[in-house]
């Protein structure tokens, strides 16, 4: 028979051994669990919590459309998507012929209107001499008839020719009223103006100058510098007002709308700094904008067919507030972003100090002065034509 097998003396050691590495390392994995969570609770305490980030955000800005004022058909369209045009730089021509020619039959018109005016002016002296004549006819008519009355006592003259010369004072009396009539009629046309500020010569200069807008809006100035977008209009197309033919984005204006859940919103103020990157550009480009404004409603409640919740199997859904960021122009120049595009906000709301959310902010003003040239050319042909006519 075997003998019975025995186990080695060092069995007992190697478990105890193993035992004792499995209880260091769960001891040290515990210690490691610790610290990291100690370490992320610093990290939570002393700097998260005053973060709150997104990555529903996206660049918007302003889309410029270019309309026609006035109807016509197009000649020529200088240029085409993607293209950058430059703030007054014409665009779309529309056909001038039909404006030329108002415009030149309301110049004709403002010239012939002037120097009737003139002729008021003129008139007023005409009908000075015309007094000045009739008094002298008045003063003789008056001494005949004083030399006549003299001599009838004696019968040297009869009383037929004495009744003639009170019938001729009468007669200059009257020509001498009518002239004074005249001459008042005429100086109430021209009493307290000039011939380039009398009524008639601005109601002609006022067609002249609706004549020479059309005239300039014949042709269309981009009214701000950016990116072609969104042409349509075609060279022989026909256009009336209104009629959208291209849009022009202007990329050194655009801006971050970031949409922040609801429990987001209760540290977030207007002023507060803001780390936005763009996928575009990856990690290693940081815009430092900072929070504008809030939209006075969520996507949901301001959509052209807003949601309805009054059902039976309703189901909570967390909303999303649209915050408006602005970006430096310094930044934007250096690294353009496009209309659209994602982006990553993370806002620093460690202060609160800034204005609440309800709070008003300042209006962003928008405008362009390409147009305002338009009246200044116009009011300079304008005194050309008085003063070649006056």
């Amino acid at each position: 028979m075997n003998a019975p097998q025995t186990k080695p003396a060092d069995a007992p050691t190697r478990q105890s051994r193993q035992s004792g590495k499995r209880k260091a390392l769960l001891v040290l994995l515990a210690a490691s669990l610790a610290m990291a969570g100690a370490a992320y609770g610093a990290y939570y305490y002393l700097d998260a919590q005053y973060h709150v980030d997104t990555d529903d955000a996206y660049v918007n800005g302003n889309v410029v459309q270019i309309t026609p004022q006035i109807s016509g058909t197009v000649v020529a369209v200088n240029t085409d998507n993607t293209r950058i045009v430059k703030q007054g730089e014409p665009v779309v021509q529309i056909d001038p012929a039909d404006a030329k020619i108002a415009l030149q039959q309301a110049e004709a018109n403002l010239g012939q209107t002037v120097r009737q005016v003139h002729g008021l002016y003129v008139g007023d002296d005409k009908y000075r001499a015309d007094i000045a004549q009739r008094e002298s006819d008045l003063s003789k008519a008056q001494d005949d008839l004083r030399r006549r009355l003299a001599t009838g006592m004696t019968g040297a003259v009869s009383d037929e020719e004495i009744s003639h010369a009170r019938d001729a004072v009468r007669s200059a009396q009257a020509a001498l009223d009518a002239a004074r009539q005249q001459l008042g009629a005429n100086r109430a046309l021209t009493a307290n103006t000039s011939v380039a500020n009398h009524p008639d010569v601005q109601a002609s200069a006022a067609r002249v100058r609706d004549a020479y807008l059309a005239y300039a809006r014949t042709t269309l100035p981009a009214p701000v510098s950016g990116y072609v977008a969104q042409r349509t209009v075609q060279v022989g197309q026909r256009v009336s007002p209104g009629t959208p033919l291209m849009s022009v984005v202007p990329l050194n204006q655009v801006w971050v709308d970031a949409n922040f859940k609801e429990w987001q919103l209760r540290h977030i103020r207007i002023g507060q700094p803001v780390a936005l990157t763009a996928d575009v550009y990856g990690s290693r480009v940081i815009y430092h904008g900072k929070v504008a404004g809030f939209t006075p409603g969520t996507g949901s409640a301001l959509a052209l067919l807003p949601a309805q919740n009054a059902t039976g199997n309703w189901i909570k859904v967390v909303q999303r507030l649209p915050v408006r960021i602005e970006i430096p122009p310094a930044e934007l120049e250096k690294h353009p972003l496009r209309v659209g595009l994602s982006m990553n906000a993370d806002v620093d709301v460690k202060d609160v100090a800034g204005d609440p959310p309800d709070t008003a902010t300042p209006v962003s003003a928008y405008k362009t002065d390409v147009f305002a040239k338009y009246g200044d050319e116009a009011d300079t042909a304008i005194a050309k034509i008085i003063a070649a006519n006056e």
